[in-house]
């Protein structure tokens, strides 16, 4: 039951002379305080309209409102219409509802099937998965998982960074400095600190520059012994990333690189010049956009592509094969003037399914402060990261649940999570700084504190043998129905986590219905009165289903024992 709904009703019998449904809907609030009341409507706006107070607005809408018995009451306060639902219906009808959609409580579709394609992760070969790509990983996962709760078709691309000039000064490190003995016992350690020895001699001699830039070349041109070194650089980084995808619980419905595309950029070459958009600068090929934005690069002087032409393959190619109404770029915000360029120029070649293209930009990884560097080797590598949280995870077992089942199962759940949470609890455009102590902490707002609240959950109702039940619930303590609130909130929660492409959505809301029914579960002896026992073990039922659908929309498991 969508309340929200029934009070735009209420008040479009006498708004909608002036104003929409579907606008009216959206002006509706929910209240800072409870006492407040449960829903509010602000007058301010029409009283533009209605030449009269919002405080005289508000009265007047209360004198004339026919409630259903859904509400309890209504009054007006400073310019706002507050009504107060009738708890013991609102509470009754949510648990049912969650009991009886289950997983699928939350739903909500707006998307029809249609295709989103969601480019994330996409770690440069040849390069340890460091912390730094953690954020685009799990954001764009959890976007993944809340496209499809919305009702659409996800589609997630790695687009792995394995063309480009880097490869080329990669190549030139191995056959100046490589043993090819070293890099196949530890591959990703070895060609980090060769591409890291590469650039500390290419501050002190630029020429190194040149050389990568060469054999770049080299390979685009096919050379055999460039294409050999980059194949092999390729399948071992592939089998390192595997790993940590496999820890994540992250998977992929394509991992075509940037490589796929080489085969593809002479056509939109090809399209630019047909379209009389490709102009000459300085010996480069470049389109102009406008006057707020810089020419777009497509080919350099010695004829090598950009990432611009690539990606306007790649865009091309993902339209003509999946047909998505959405394309979802989640890369940092230091990329923000490329994929504005990319996107102008898409436009300027009328397709009009540009429109569909958005850049989902996040904040920096930080680690003392600075942005981590893979060229000055300033890497925290994430596979590190997630053992050292899975080991703190067992060492809590081993101290507060020695005789747990399964304990090797449960502290992967409890410290992937822990690492999960921690990311994606943040605004995504916020920087966040690297702490492992913050990151693997077991209390507070944290992954670990939201999987004990569902474990907790679990205890419960096995302890008081729930069996699944209709019927009507009914709740007179204020406790109740701070829970019952949050679970009517969740469908909410995930449309704005969609539209907004916020999964700190998703995390705020299972962290606010965690502490309100840790708060129920320490002022309310559940299992105590056999009158009400039912009613109780139902309403832990649906926090414990709320829980876990949260979770897993953020890519967490929620383990039922801890």
């Amino acid at each position: 039951m969508n309340y929200k709904v029934a009070f735009a009703e209420v008040l479009y019998d006498q708004l909608k002379d002036h104003i929409e449904k579907g606008k009216l809907m959206n002006m509706i609030e929910i209240p800072k305080f409870a006492n407040m009341g449960d829903l509010a409507f602000p007058c301010f706006e029409l009283a533009k309209i209605y030449r009269k107070s919002p405080q005289t607005i508000a009265f007047e809408l209360i004198e004339n409102m026919k409630l259903s018995n859904l509400f309890q009451s209504a009054e007006a306060v400073n310019g706002y219409v507050n009504v107060f639902l009738n708890k013991n219906e609102a509470s009754s009808l949510t648990i049912q509802e969650v009991i009886s959609k289950k997983e699928r409580y939350g739903e909500v579709n707006i998307g029809n099937q249609d295709v989103i394609t969601i480019d994330f992760s996409s770690p440069n070969i040849a390069k340890p998965f460091s912390m730094g790509h953690l954020r685009s990983t799990v954001i764009g996962n959890a976007l993944a998982l809340i496209a499809e709760k919305c009702g659409y078709k996800a589609i997630r691309i790695n687009h792995l960074g394995d063309w480009g000039t880097q490869f080329g000064k990669l190549i030139v490190a191995y056959k100046m400095w490589g043993k090819e003995q070293q890099v196949k016992e530890n591959p990703i350690k070895e060609l980090l600190k060769l591409y890291v020895q590469f650039h500390e001699e290419a501050e002190q001699d630029p020429s190194f520059n040149d050389q990568g830039r060469l054999w770049f070349k080299k390979l685009e041109e096919g050379n055999e012994e460039a294409i050999e070194l980059w194949e092999w650089f390729r399948d071992e980084s592939l089998k390192e990333f595997s790993k940590i995808y496999a820890l994540l619980g992250v998977r992929f419905d394509s991992t075509h690189g940037e490589a796929f595309y080489n085969d593809k950029m002479d056509q939109v070459v090809q399209l630019l010049e047909e379209k009389q958009l490709l102009k000459e600068s300085d010996g480069a090929k470049v389109v102009e956009i406008n006057k707020d934005l810089p020419p777009c690069l497509i080919k350099k002087k010695d004829g090598t592509t950009l990432y611009a032409t690539r990606d306007l393959a790649a865009a091309i190619y993902r339209q003509n094969h999946y047909g998505f109404v959405q394309s979802l770029y989640v890369v940092g915000h230091e990329q923000t003037l490329h994929f504005r360029q990319l996107f102008e120029v898409l436009l300027k070649m009328d397709y009009s399914w540009h429109e569909g293209l958005k850049h989902i930009p996040f904040g920096m990884m930080l680690k003392d402060g600075k942005k981590m560097s893979t060229r000055k080797g300033k890497v925290v590598l994430l596979e590190e990261v997630l053992n050292d949280a899975i080991n703190l995870a067992k060492r809590s077992i081993m101290e507060k649940n020695p005789g747990l089942e399964d304990k090797e199962s449960v502290a992967r759940q409890v410290g992937v999570g822990a690492v999960i949470f921690h990311d994606l609890k943040n605004y995504r455009l916020n920087d966040i700084e690297f702490s492992l102590d913050d990151m693997l902490r077991f209390e507070g707002e944290t992954g670990p504190y939201v999987q004990y609240t569902h474990a907790r959950a679990t205890s419960i109702l096995k302890k008081g043998k729930y069996k699944e039940r209709n019927g009507e619930f009914t709740f007179s303590d204020d406790e109740a129905w701070a829970i019952i609130k949050n679970l009517m909130a969740f469908p909410t929660a995930v449309k704005r986590a969609f539209e907004e492409y916020d999964p700190s959505q998703i995390a705020k809301y299972v962290l606010e219905l965690s502490k309100a029914f840790n708060k129920y579960y320490g002022s309310v002896r559940i299992l105590a009165e056999l009158e009400h026992k039912q009613a109780r073990l139902s309403l832990v039922f649906a926090v414990q289903i709320v829980l876990k659908e949260g979770l897993r929309l953020l890519g967490i498991k929620a383990p039922t024992e801890m």
